[in-house]
């Protein structure tokens, strides 16, 4: 029988970097980042044995993943000894699981006192405000070192750390206005959030809500669903932000994009 690997039977051993994929990694590493809310988490015993779990997620404004842990729990005992772990995050869907995309990122998870890692986190998993301020639990950040993503049959690559995360040097206006205008839009723009939410192709009819913004795009979330909205460009400012998400909604309602 012929050899298999990721990249299909006799196909390349080993995956392309991000750069030289001939479909657009660095954009779909990015969304998997963004959008996977849960994942597998892979720690080092004091043995040296690797133990996986299950762990909530969220990213900071440059992509950074983000966990709420308990001292209680053997992977974070695990983390406190040793930093170096990784993070899997598999999109899923019906079907063959082999066949969606996943991401894992490796790199080193330590604890973090970032006032703007604890909104972010909670506003993506709103129940863990339950117990964020018990005395056991602690916010972790994991600083990449690298990627690998398998976007399915015959679509893998590796990226760098400089792939993964955004540069934020231009954007720090749009990084220290982003809970404001989070909660302006959730306030009183429901009708526009369900129209970007619409035009991401994501469910129609949901009550989505924002939870994040950074240069690239949102992040919203309508019960357990998410979505990641990207802008048509870039931007570094809240002037850049308004003027970019008038416009997404201009474009959705032209169209006939409707929630």
């Amino acid at each position: 029988m012929g050899e298999t690997s990721e990249n299909g039977p006799r196909g390349p051993a080993r995956p392309l970097p991000a750069e030289a994929a001939p479909f657009d990694a660095i954009g779909l590493a990015r969304a998997l980042l963004r959008g996977v809310r849960s994942g597998a988490l892979a720690t080092l015993d004091a043995d040296g044995t690797p133990f996986a779990s299950l762990v909530t997620m969220a990213t900071d404004s440059d992509g950074t993943p983000l966990m709420l842990l308990s001292r209680l729990s053997a992977h974070t005992r695990n983390l406190l000894a040793s930093p170096r772990c990784s993070l899997l995050f598999s999109q899923g869907g019906k079907g063959d699981p082999l066949a969606h995309p996943r991401l894992t990122v490796v790199g080193r998870a330590v604890q973090t006192q970032e006032i703007r890692a604890r909104e972010r986190f909670l506003a993506r998993h709103p129940k863990a405000k339950l117990y964020a301020d018990f005395p056991d639990f602690g916010f972790f950040a994991l600083d990449p070192e690298a990627g690998h993503l398998n976007g399915g049959f015959a679509k893998a690559a590796t990226l760098t750390r400089d792939q993964l995360l955004l540069d934020l040097s231009d954007a720090e206006a749009l990084v220290a206005g982003e809970r404001g205008a989070v909660e302006h839009m959730n306030a009183d723009h429901a009708d526009a959030l369900a129209l970007y939410a619409a035009g991401s192709g994501a469910e129609a009819g949901l009550p989505w809500r924002l939870t994040g913004l950074d240069p690239e795009g949102m992040d919203l979330m309508a019960g357990d669903r998410t979505a990641r909205v990207t802008y048509p460009e870039r931007v570094a400012d809240m002037g850049g932000l308004r003027k970019s998400l008038v416009s997404m909604a201009a474009r959705a309602r032209a169209t006939g994009t409707e929630a």
